[in-house]
């Protein structure tokens, strides 16, 4: 499967963030994270409950099949640890502190973005993954200029209340998969898509990651690049968030 593409290799790897979470609500934010939990449910998760992310709980095809008033999400899924939402982030760092709110000085940021929205009471309530389509230094910096999912940092500073669902997983991008098991919960390199070295993703990250013990993200198999380029997403719109 010479011709299996990076964008290919990121939906697989986010369908595994999934793997072993059984009845659970997956909610992914962004193309490439819906084809991967859509992908796990269809092959070795079938239990996954699809949400679109926000109100919607859909099948494997995207179909609406029920509707979760937030309310009750809020009252009854969220602060369980009955759920794992895959996130975009503008800037993350090394314990796993996100940034979706603004870039700059807090009193005057250069630019505006999307405010902190659900992210501290997800990161805080349960699991959570991030997904970056293009790894690069302006995502992974020293430190995020706004908080808004909690890092492990900083649920350590907020006490026991904070850490009991907190559980910030794994981050899926360009160039590899990465957890947040070093010392003192650093991130670190789990592993790296074929054709990515060591030196590439620390050109392309603002502080240091182990990657010495990173295998190499696994292919789909036959059955998964089916379904991904010929039922899932049959119009490449994977390719459209992570050029080859």
């Amino acid at each position: 499967m010479s011709d299996v593409t990076r964008a290919e290799i990121a939906v697989v790897a986010v369908a595994e963030l999934f793997r072993g979470d059984g009845e659970l609500v997956a909610s992914p934010m962004g193309t490439v994270p819906s084809l991967g939990a859509r992908l796990a449910r269809a092959t070795f998760e079938p239990d996954l409950l699809l949400s679109d992310g926000q109100a919607y709980l859909v099948d494997g095809d995207g179909t609406v099949e029920g509707w979760q008033p937030f309310r009750k999400m809020l009252d009854t899924i969220v602060p369980h640890g009955r759920r794992h939402v895959v996130m975009g982030a503008n800037q993350v760092d090394r314990y796993g502190n996100q940034n979706i709110s603004a870039i700059g000085e807090h009193d005057r940021p250069a630019k505006q973005l999307l405010g902190v929205r659900g992210a501290p009471g997800n990161t805080v309530n349960h699991r959570t993954s991030y997904w970056v389509p293009r790894h690069g230094r302006r995502v992974f910096v020293e430190s995020v200029d706004v908080v808004a999912g909690v890092g492990y940092d900083n649920a350590a500073k907020a006490g026991a209340a904070a850490q009991r669902f907190h559980d910030v997983h794994r981050v899926v991008t360009n160039l590899g998969v990465f957890d947040f098991g070093g010392p003192d919960h650093v991130m670190r390199g789990l592993s790296l898509h074929p054709g990515v070295t060591e030196d590439e993703v620390a050109e392309a990250t603002s502080f240091p990651v182990d990657c010495t013990g990173a295998s190499t993200s696994r292919l789909p198999t036959a059955e998964e690049l089916h379904l991904i380029r010929d039922v899932l997403d049959p119009a490449g719109m994977r390719d459209q968030e992570v050029p080859s």
